[in-house]
């Protein structure tokens, strides 16, 4: 065998050196390769929800200041969708080529007031959309050429109880989208939400207004309203998720029932479609928990 110089030995120990060194990294790679991803925890779901108040908004005979309403209208969606100009703000909801059903209520007790109708339409055809695509409707919306032609709706009406869905707001709103509306009524109206699944309303809502002026917060009966059980609360509930609008405006009526009977008193119907709407329908958030409540304005009785 040829013997090894000194030059050559230290040469096939640096080599041994080298191997040895990227043998110990390509096992940390490995060792990093078969470590198991950790899952990242899924996002809570919330919903933001504004209620804006004004003491001056009604009168002492109840009459709406137009004005007023208008600009609660305009504070509420500015921090909805956390924009200070009003232009800027509706311009997140409609677009100039959007036809436009606003949604309201009738019921000749509590119908949605006229002036924030019309400040609706106002702040609709600002947008640029035109006067002949735009229509305010309740009962006639399914023989209405812009609310069955629609690519946006705006739902609006005041909160009441009611006698087969425990109150009526935002949700029990559409059902005048279907041709038979008492098929809603079983199970105290518990699958409610399923209207929002029909072709002329499933995702076309931008925005939900509940009307909370004098809210009705107690009665029996399909009709019945006594003005007793109305109460002042000047105030509008706005959000983009009506399940959540609707869970708002519920705990508002439920503490006004507790403070006006000194108890708490349950419906004569269960309210349960609020909740089934989240549970069942995933229509929206009804967990109080998940919505985050932003207020405004007058800020005596809120009672939430």
């Amino acid at each position: 065998m040829k013997r090894l110089s000194r030059r050559d030995f230290l040469r096939g120990a640096a080599g041994v050196t080298l191997v040895g060194a990227a043998g110990t990294f390509c096992q940390k790679k490995d060792s990093q390769a078969k470590t198991p991803e950790v899952k990242k925890t899924e996002v809570e779901q919330r919903s933001r929800v504004v209620l804006v108040r004004d003491e001056k908004v009604i009168d002492q005979n109840r009459k709406v200041d137009p004005e007023i309403i208008a600009r609660m209208l305009d504070d509420g969606v500015k921090a909805l969708l956390d924009e200070k100009d009003v232009k800027k703000a509706w311009a997140k909801l409609i677009k100039p080529d959007d036809i436009v059903g606003i949604k309201s209520n009738v019921w000749s007790y509590l119908p949605t007031p006229t002036e924030l109708e019309e400040a609706i339409r106002q702040r609709v055809m600002e947008q640029g959309v035109s006067e002949d695509n735009v229509d305010v409707d309740d009962r006639g919306v399914l023989k209405s050429r812009v609310f069955t032609t629609a690519t946006a709706l705006i739902n609006v009406r005041p909160m009441r109880t009611h006698n087969w869905s425990g109150v009526g707001s935002c949700i029990k709103n559409y059902i005048m989208f279907h041709p038979h509306p008492w098929h809603w009524h079983d199970d105290a109206c518990a699958d409610l939400a399923g209207l929002w699944k029909l072709p002329l309303v499933k995702d076309k809502t931008r925005l939900n207004i509940l009307v909370m002026l004098t809210p009705l917060f107690h009665g029996k009966g399909p009709h019945h309203y006594n003005a007793e059980y109305t109460w002042e609360y000047r105030g509008l509930i706005v959000g983009t998720d009506p399940v959540a609008v609707d869970s708002t405006g519920l705990r508002i009526i439920e503490a006004q029932r507790r403070r006006h009977f000194d108890r708490s008193l349950p419906f004569a119907v269960s309210a349960k479609h609020i909740r089934m709407a989240e549970e069942r329908h995933h229509l929206g958030i009804a967990n109080p928990d998940s919505i985050d409540l932003v207020k405004l304005g007058w800020k005596d009785d809120v009672l939430i």
